[in-house]
């Protein structure tokens, strides 16, 4: 339904140059969100992601300064310090049995000011060519961030319907207390999945960096609710332990393509905002009146 009413809008949506634009758009937002997913099924919720993306584009420009030889080491290091902030969101959250909201804003606040520190508020360096292969380049006719995505996408959902820490992952997300006496070490999945959600955040950042080309202090403002949207959008539950990867992919494409239409029809940037809000209700109402309609029975 939503094809036909973007070829409605536009008939310029269907060209390949805008299908492919499209596609290459959703891939960074759906890194971040694969990693969201995650965290959102065992029952928490990632809002350092965005810092964490425009941390590792910062970094990625300022460290490796044009030069090839860098991009292994510093996106390596920009891994690194993703996963540090998943790190001690998790610990924090589960040390310390504080609200996940609080802890990963607090978070989120941090890195934005160890960047701007960093930076003294203009960032500087500039994304070598390797790495603008990767938020740019193609294979054939596909972009190279959109096999990135899917191919992430493939793993997680792998690891969630076919693995023990799958498994494990559900069960901590639908009732922890039982989780925790049938012996599943709760503390160290939620650790687990905090860390994955950062080092991805810090992943969807190099590949951003590489689509835009340069290093941008606020190139993930943003990413925090639209992963969270698409997450939603896709059917898992807030309350965590149930959903998949494969709707994350879904609610990406969804969100991504209505505001390209958004953008196609000439509609100022706020009506993103609104589309945005719309969306995300319509799908909390829409899986709620699902679940209700399936106890009844």
């Amino acid at each position: 339904m939503l094809l036909v009413a973007a070829g409605v809008v536009s008939p310029i949506f269907y060209r390949p140059q805008n299908i492919f634009n499209v596609l290459q758009q959703a891939s960074v937002l759906g890194i971040v969100s694969v990693g969201q997913t995650l965290v959102i099924l065992s029952g928490g919720i990632d809002l350092s992601v965005a810092s964490i993306v425009s941390t590792s584009c910062v970094f990625a420009a300022a460290l490796m300064a044009g030069r090839n030889t860098m991009v292994v080491p510093v996106a390596l290091f920009c891994l690194a310090v993703g996963a540090l902030a998943g790190f001690l969101n998790g610990l924090i959250v589960t040390r310390r049995n504080a609200p996940p909201f609080i802890v990963t804003l607090g978070t989120a606040l941090i890195f934005q000011g160890i960047r701007f520190v960093y930076t003294k508020g203009a960032p500087f360096g500039s994304i070598p060519s390797w790495l603008r292969f990767l938020g740019r380049g193609g294979v054939s006719f596909v972009p190279v961030a959109v096999i990135i995505f899917l191919a992430l996408a493939l793993a997680a959902e792998y690891i969630l319907r076919r693995s023990a820490y799958g498994r494990k992952i559900y069960a901590v997300g639908d009732n922890r207390i039982a989780a925790l006496y049938s012996g599943i070490d709760v503390a160290r999945i939620t650790l687990s999945v905090y860390v994955l959600s950062g080092t991805l955040a810090a992943f969807g950042g190099l590949v951003l960096a590489g689509y835009l080309g340069f290093g941008d202090n606020w190139a993930g403002r943003g990413y925090e609710l639209d992963s969270i949207a698409a997450v939603v959008v896709g059917g898992t539950s807030l309350a965590g332990g149930e959903g998949n990867v494969g709707g994350t992919v879904v609610g990406v494409l969804l969100i991504t393509i209505l505001f390209n239409i958004v953008l196609l029809a000439g509609l100022p940037y706020q009506f993103q905002q609104i589309v945005k809000g719309l969306v995300i209700a319509a799908a909390v109402i829409f899986y709620s009146f699902v679940r209700t309609s399936g106890e009844g029975r």
